[in-house]
């Protein structure tokens, strides 16, 4: 640029007659033109200062949602609601309307906590409308059983949940032990289904000490239909004052322990039931 500058001795010379081109509406090239200067970086000081003229401007295709933003944050729109009506982005936004005051919020704190919990409860109101029919719609599907799918679903269940041998402990008794009621009945059933008489079967209750251990039982036993005096001795938990039990409260009513007597051929039945589920499954991967 100093090779430039020496070129042109009279600086002040060229700046008055380029600013006065600018004033005429000329754009930096025609200025470069006229005056036959071609360093550009000579040409943007001649003309410091002075904005380029109107037409040589390039137009913007977000002069539109700039304009509309400012409008709508002037009437009181947060950064969110204008980015939903208009579709762009909150660093935009900003950009757009920094300069105009912050709206007045609309809602105290506390108000606004409260529209939010109201929102929440909505939701989850909502929600529980939508898993209700999809549990209804579940339900509808499974409208029959057969025995086959019975039995399926016991040896299955009692695989999942109930006592197995192992190789260091030989317990070839059925033992099924739970804590929820639906579960128990569908036991029930499975194990009316594979021909069990009602009088092998018995009950014992299992419960942490503090809880109602008399109203758990009189539960129990009206669910299972037999009346207290047929369930085995209770066996309690000791309560660990040091742990922090969630099963507590009126819901709490133990796990109900269903003891078949003379049980060890129906074991190794369930054992080789299952076995045929396991290779009938496999079968379906390969």
């Amino acid at each position: 640029m100093t090779t430039e500058l020496n070129r042109y001795t009279d600086f002040e010379g060229l700046r008055e007659q380029a600013v006065a081109l600018r004033r005429e509406g000329l754009s930096l090239r025609q200025i470069r033109d006229r005056l036959k200067i071609f360093n550009n970086d000579l040409l943007q000081r001649l003309v410091k200062g002075e904005p380029p003229p109107e037409w040589t401007k390039r137009p913007n295709a977000k002069d539109d949602l700039r304009a509309r933003a400012r409008e709508l944050r002037l009437q009181g729109m947060t950064y969110d609601r204008i980015q939903a009506e208009l579709g762009c982005s909150k660093s935009s936004i900003s950009l757009w309307v920094r300069d105009l005051p912050k709206p007045e919020p609309r809602y105290t704190p506390e108000e606004h906590r409260a529209l939010m919990r109201e929102g929440l409860a909505q939701q989850r109101l909502t929600r529980r409308e939508e898993y209700r029919t999809v549990r209804q719609t579940a339900e509808a599907e499974l409208a029959t059983m057969t025995d086959q799918e019975l039995l399926t679903l016991g040896v299955t269940l009692y695989w999942a949940e109930g006592a197995k041998s192992k190789p260091y402990s030989r317990r070839e008794r059925v033992i099924f032990v739970n804590s929820d009621p639906n579960v128990i009945l569908v036991f029930l059933a499975w194990l009316r289904l594979v021909g069990v008489a009602e009088e092998r079967i018995g009950f014992r209750l299992m419960i942490h000490e503090t809880a109602d251990v008399p109203g758990a039982e009189q539960y129990w036993a009206d669910l299972v239909g037999v009346s207290t005096s047929r369930l085995k001795p209770t066996t309690l938990k000791r309560h660990n004052p040091l742990t922090n039990r969630k099963n507590t409260g009126e819901t709490y009513r133990g796990c109900l322990a269903v003891d078949v007597a003379k049980s060890a051929e129906l074991y190794h039945r369930i054992e080789g039931w299952w076995n045929g589920i396991v290779a009938r499954s496999i079968n379906r991967l390969r």
